[in-house]
């Protein structure tokens, strides 16, 4: 297991993070840039070695409620990787993870084209915004209930 200073010096090689004291010498670590209202990676590094990253922007990692991998056993290795991963998430919207681009056609060889974008699901007629939906799947249905499918 790391020490608590092993980790600090760890933390410390990302100079996009911001180092906050906290109660009874723990700290946490602020990422500024994060493009969510979430801004704590390090959370409550505690002089005994304890500690969490926030990964709930991950699919990769195993969280708490809050997001949180306990970082207590992880290797040097492990804790640089899931910190570099941490602020990429952080980094990116939704649409910028996972875009979604589709262009759809109905028996009358018109066509729309879904996008994933910041605020939901569009779907486009050219530059005519014909829908806007919450989900991926709720575009598609309405895509297929208009007689449209995916090329």
């Amino acid at each position: 297991m790391l020490t608590f200073e092993e980790k600090l010096n760890i933390i410390e090689e990302f100079p996009e993070l911001e180092k906050k004291e906290i109660s009874l010498g723990r700290v946490n670590f602020h990422y500024e840039e994060s493009v969510y209202d979430k801004k704590v990676v390090v959370y409550r590094l505690h002089p005994n070695g304890n500690g969490f990253v926030y990964a709930g922007e991950m699919d990769d990692y195993a969280t708490d409620d809050k997001g949180m991998v306990n970082i207590k056993e992880m290797s040097a290795d492990e804790l640089r990787t899931l910190i570099r991963e941490a602020i990429e998430s952080l980094s990116l919207s939704p649409a910028e993870k996972n875009p979604v681009m589709e262009e759809w056609l109905n028996d009358n060889d018109q066509s729309l084209v879904l996008m994933r974008e910041e605020d939901g699901f569009h779907v486009y007629a050219e530059e005519q915004l014909e829908g806007t939906f919450n989900s991926y799947e709720e575009a598609v249905n309405f895509l297929e209930q208009e007689g449209f499918s995916r090329l």
